[in-house]
C-alpha cells in the first residue's frame, strides 16, 4: 500500500472527482459514512458528542458527521472556529445541511470567546485541519489543541490530528498538536503516523476506504509504502512435490560466544523453522555441544576458539550468510568478521555485535558485497550512521546511506522500517510491545536467512522476515500477553504464521 505525501494526496483527490466522476461535496459525504460507521461504534449511549470544525473541508467533513451523528439520537455540539475570513464551499453546503437538524447545535468561537467546558466523558471529534497544513498553529486554533489535550476526553481526529504535518514535523510546534486517541485517516495512511516521536499525537489509527480512484492511486509517486499481507503474497514461491533439502539452501550462521549461546540457538532455529534446507552454524568450540543438544537438525562447525570466533573458515558453499547474533567485539572476532567481508560473492546478513564491529571499523563499509542487509535497532543505527535529532532525520540518513553502501537497512522497532538502495522505504504493520524482549533480534536474523537461503532476494527476504515475524509475535501475544512473551514464542507461532500466509 502506497503512502502518499500532500501534493500526491490532493491529485488523487482531483482525479477522483473527475473521473469517477463524483462531486467534491458527494465525495466528502462519503468520507464522512465512513467516519460515522467508525465513530458510532464506540460511541457510549447518551455520550456527549463535540465537535470542533475548522473552515476548511476538514471542517466539512466534521459538519457532515455532525448531522450523521445526531441523525441517530445522539446530543451533538458543533463549535465552528473562526481562524479565516471565508469558509470551504463544501463547508458552507455541509453547514447549511447541518441547519435543518434538530439534535445538532452550532456554536461560533472567535478569538474572544469562552472555550466550552470539555467533560471526561465527553467524545471529542477533531475536524479543525487536515493534510493540507503546513504550519504551526498559532493563535485561536492553537488555543482550541490546547484546550482540548487538557480536557482529558477521548479525542477522534478527522483524517489528520490537527497541527501535524503529513510527513515532516521539524519545526512544527508540539504544544500546538492534538493528541488523539484514534485518528480516522482516507484511503491510505500519512508517513508520520508510521514514525515513533508521532504516536502521542496520532493513537490508534484506521484507514478508511472512501473509493478514491485507484487508477490515480496506482500513478501515484512515492518511495513510501505499508507493508500488508498482499506485499509479501507474491514474492512466495510453494514447494514441489518432488523437491529435496538441497533446493532449500544451505545457509552458514556464524554466531555465539562464552555466555551468548542463546543467540545463536534462536537465529538458528528460526531459521530453520522458515524452512531453509540445511543450516551449519559456525561457533566457538565450546558451544558446538550445547547447540547438537539444543538444536539437533543444525549441523555445526567448531572455531578454534573456545569462547570467542577467531576465524570464518570456508564459506564459498553458502546460499547465504549471517553473522552477528551474540559474537562479541573480541580483536580475534573483528578479524575473523574482516575475513568474512573480503571472502564472500555473496550479500551478507548482519545483526548484532556485527553491527557493532562495522560501527567501530567504518572502512569495512565500502567492502560489504552489495545487496547486504543490516539489521540495526535505533542504537547500533546511530552507532553506525551517527546521531540524528528526529526521526525524520533518521529516515533520511537511512536513505543515505543505504545509497552510499548499497545495502538493505531493516531498522527495528514497531513499524519497523526498511530502507532499500534506491531510496524506497516499506512500513511494517505486524508487532506488537511484547517482542521488546532479549533475542528477538536473532528471530529476526534467522528468519530471514532462511528466506535468503531459499534463493528468495535480500528485499524479498528482508520483508517476508520483518512481516512474519511481526505476525508470529503477534499470534503469540494473543495467546500469551505482552509482559509474558519471550522470543522462543516468536519461534513456537512462526510456523502458524508462513501456514497462515501462504497455505
Amino acid at each position: 500500500m502506497k503512502i502518499l505525501d500532500a501534493p500526491e494526496i490532493r491529485k488523487v483527490d482531483a482525479y477522483t472527482i473527475e473521473n469517477e466522476p463524483i462531486k467534491s461535496i458527494d465525495l466528502m459525504e462519503r468520507a464522512a459514512r465512513q467516519c460515522f460507521l467508525s465513530i458510532k461504534k464506540r460511541l457510549k449511549s447518551r455520550q456527549r458528542v463535540m465537535l470542533f470544525c475548522g473552515m476548511g473541508n476538514n471542517g466539512g467533513d466534521g459538519l457532515a458527521i455532525a448531522r450523521m451523528l445526531a441523525g441517530t439520537g445522539h446530543e451533538v455540539e458543533v463549535y465552528k472556529v473562526l481562524h479565516a475570513t471565508q469558509a470551504s464551499t463544501d463547508f458552507l453546503i455541509n453547514e447549511k445541511r447541518l441547519e435543518k437538524v434538530r439534535r445538532a447545535k452550532l456554536f461560533e468561537l472567535d478569538k474572544y470567546s469562552v472555550l466550552p467546558e470539555i467533560e471526561k466523558n465527553d467524545l471529542v471529534i477533531d475536524a479543525l485541519f487536515g493534510s493540507g497544513l503546513n504550519r504551526p498553529l498559532k493563535g485561536l486554533p492553537a488555543k482550541v489543541v490546547q484546550h482540548i489535550n487538557a480536557s482529558g476526553a477521548v479525542v477522534v481526529a478527522i483524517d489528520l490530528p490537527s497541527g501535524l504535518f503529513c510527513e515532516d514535523n521539524r519545526g512544527n510546534d508540539p504544544q500546538s498538536i492534538i493528541r488523539a486517541d484514534y485518528t480516522l485517516t482516507f484511503q491510505l495512511p500519512k508517513l508520520s503516523f508510521l514514525l515513533p516521536g508521532n504516536d502521542r499525537y496520532v493513537g490508534h489509527w484506521e484507514v478508511l476506504d472512501i473509493g478514491l480512484h485507484p487508477e490515480a492511486i496506482q500513478q501515484a509517486e512515492t518511495k513510501n509504502y505499508l507493508l500488508d499481507v498482499n506485499g509479501i503474497k507474491s514474492f512466495y514461491h510453494p514447494r514441489r512435490k518432488f523437491s529435496h533439502k538441497g533446493h532449500y539452501g544451505h545457509a552458514l550462521l556464524l554466531a555465539g560466544s562464552y555466555g551468548k549461546a542463546g543467540a545463536a540457538i534462536l537465529a538458528g532455529h528460526a531459521a530453520l523453522r522458515t524452512g531453509v534446507g540445511l543450516l551449519t552454524a559456525h561457533l566457538p568450540a565450546g558451544l558446538v555441544p550445547i547447540m547438537q543438544a539444543c538444536l539437533p537438525e543444525a549441523m555445526c562447525t567448531a572455531d578454534e576458539g573456545h569462547s570467542i570466533i577467531t576465524h570464518p573458515g570456508d564459506v564459498s558453499k553458502f546460499d547465504a550468510i549471517a553473522i552477528g547474533p551474540g559474537i562479541g567485539k573480541d580483536t580475534q572476532t573483528a578479524n575473523a568478521f574482516k575475513l568474512l567481508i573480503q571472502n564472500s560473492t555473496t550479500p551478507l546478513l548482519i545483526d548484532a555485535d556485527g553491527l557493532n564491529l562495522l560501527a567501530e571499523n567504518p572502512t569495512w563499509m565500502s567492502f560489504l558485497p552489495g545487496g547486504s542487509i543490516l539489521t540495526p535497532h535505533p542504537k547500533e543505527f546511530e552507532r553506525l550512521a551517527g546521531k540524528y535529532n528526529d526521526d525524520f532525520e533518521r529516515l533520511e540518513i537511512a536513505r543515505a546511506f543505504a545509497l552510499k553502501y548499497q545495502v538493505y537497512l531493516v531498522l527495528k522497532g514497531a513499524h519497523t522500517m526498511i530502507v532499500t538502495p534506491d531510496g524506497k522505504t516499506y512500513f511494517n504493520t505486524t508487532g506488537n510491545p511484547g517482542m521488546a524482549t532479549g533475542g528477538s533480534g536473532d528471530v529476526l536474523t534467522g528468519i530471514i536467512l532462511g528466506w535468503l537461503a531459499q534463493g528468495y532476494a535480500p528485499l524479498q527476504s528482508a520483508l517476508m522476515g520483518v512481516y512474519l515475524h511481526g505476525l508470529a509475535g503477534d499470534m503469540a501475544a494473543s495467546r500469551m500477553g505482552f509482559e509474558g512473551m519471550l522470543a522462543g514464542d516468536i519461534i513456537f507461532h512462526l510456523p502458524k504464521a508462513i501456514k497462515r500466509i501462504f497455505y
